[in-house]
């Protein structure tokens, strides 16, 4: 039998990638995803059928914006909480509390300022930014969903961080469980409406913060001089922070435009083919959690070689999984959603490939980050797609509509793989010359 697996072609470089613990946790991550996926997928699905196009795409520019505004709110803590809880978690605990705690209050003075203006300027921003006043209840609404998901990432990127996947994943299943259950009894109660599916959407993420915190050693509550460390945290986070922001609004930038060109019913179309390809965001979290912190812990040049070419292959596999699947998918949307989405197809085509980009953009992006350490290079490249999305965007979604807007959307993301790619194979170039 060993004879048998040596003759076949790379037999031990597939067994070496099964064998490693990012294979392990990547496999506990991406069962998570899936479920969580299929479970958000429910949601959406139940969304559409029951709102319609014009109701369902009100629905879905409310949670972008929410999105969009706490990843504004973020201020780089997540990912400094990755970058910083693995370094000193068994080497100097009570520094790492200090993190803990820092992060966590960060993300309550944020809130608390978010809801405050968000309440303030929702008329505002519906209707002189999207020229839309019907979204100006559901913008409320979407100001209170911030804290959730500010607290619940909390949760969730200390999980992470200390290589806890199996809560990672439960957190994030069970919350979109809880979705699923009261969007039913609301369908069954008659009592199912925009404002109904917003608030579910938006108070559920609470409850995880609150599940989240009973994993988590709450020790950390306790620690003191917490605000010592800030200096440290924030100066690597001024350049997450920085182009986190930029990348927020330019990957949802797409959305925002379609919403002030587009009819009610054609940004109805967009967003369901949009909530079709969520499953690989999705994914590519579930990578990036397991891919992180290995990351940040290599300490040669040779590792890291070894590791990209272990991690590029299962990206690689998954897109091209993916690819494979694109006619059931694109043969389900009429069925799931109705026939009046069946337009969404093409449109579903195009982000589909846009999302396979970036899924495939996992390793190299991870590797800017936590092995070079150079998030300021995101700052560049997030610019640029932001132009790309912003004038291209707007010019193209004018002339074609929404295939225009996918259209931006799958060259910005081709040009957020390239780019990234050719960095980090010129820095092993130059390292092993």
């Amino acid at each position: 039998m060993k004879n048998v697996k040596n003759r076949i072609p790379f037999y031990s470089f597939f067994g070496e990638i099964v064998s490693t613990s990012t294979f392990r946790h990547s496999s506990i991550t991406l069962t998570g995803t899936i479920l969580n996926g299929v479970l958000g997928a429910v949601f959406y699905i139940l969304a559409a059928r029951f709102l319609g196009p014009a109701q369902f795409g009100l629905m879905s520019v409310v949670i972008i914006t929410q999105t969009l505004v706490t990843d504004l709110g973020d201020l780089g803590v997540n990912t400094g909480l990755v970058n910083f809880l693995p370094r000193y978690l068994h080497s100097d605990w009570e520094k790492a509390k200090k993190f803990l705690k820092l992060a966590l209050e960060v993300k309550v003075i944020v809130f608390v300022i978010i809801l405050i203006f968000g309440l303030a300027f929702s008329d505002y921003i519906a209707i002189n930014i999207f020229k839309k006043p019907e979204l100006y209840r559901p913008l409320q609404i979407g100001m209170f969903g911030v804290g959730g998901l500010l607290l619940m990432s909390f949760s969730t990127q200390t999980l992470q961080a200390k290589q806890r996947f199996f809560a990672w994943s439960g957190i994030q299943v069970g919350t979109n469980v809880i979705r699923v259950i009261f969007i039913l009894i609301f369908l069954a109660l008659g009592y199912f409406s925009l404002h109904s599916a917003l608030w579910v959407y938006m108070l559920v993420p609470f409850l995880g913060f609150v599940i989240g915190l009973f994993l988590i050693s709450r020790g950390f509550l306790k620690a003191k001089n917490e605000w010592s460390v800030a200096r440290e945290f924030f100066t690597y986070n001024k350049w997450v922070a920085a182009f986190t922001i930029l990348a927020a609004i330019s990957s949802r930038l797409d959305t925002f435009i379609a919403t002030r060109l587009l009819s009610a019913n054609d940004l109805g179309l967009y967003s369901a083919a949009n909530q079709m390809v969520k499953a690989v965001p999705m994914i590519v979290s579930a990578m990036g959690t397991v891919i992180a912190p290995k990351m940040a812990s290599l300490d040669s040049v040779h590792k890291l070689i070894q590791y990209l070419k272990k991690t590029q292959v299962m990206v690689l596999g998954l897109a091209t999984l993916g690819a494979a699947l694109t006619p059931v998918a694109v043969w389900l949307i009429p069925h799931l959603l109705g026939r009046e989405y069946i337009a969404s197809g093409p449109i579903f085509l195009l982000l589909f490939f846009a999302m396979l980009s970036f899924l495939i953009s996992v390793p190299t992006h991870m590797a800017i980050i936590y092995y070079y350490s150079k998030p300021s290079f995101f700052l560049w490249l997030s610019i640029l797609h932001f132009l790309i999305i912003a004038i291209l965007g707007w010019f193209l979604t004018s002339k074609y509509g929404v295939v225009g807007a996918a259209t931006t959307v799958l060259l910005g993301q081709v040009v957020n793989f390239v780019i990234p790619l050719l960095w980090v194979l010129r820095k092993i170039s130059q390292t092993k010359a």
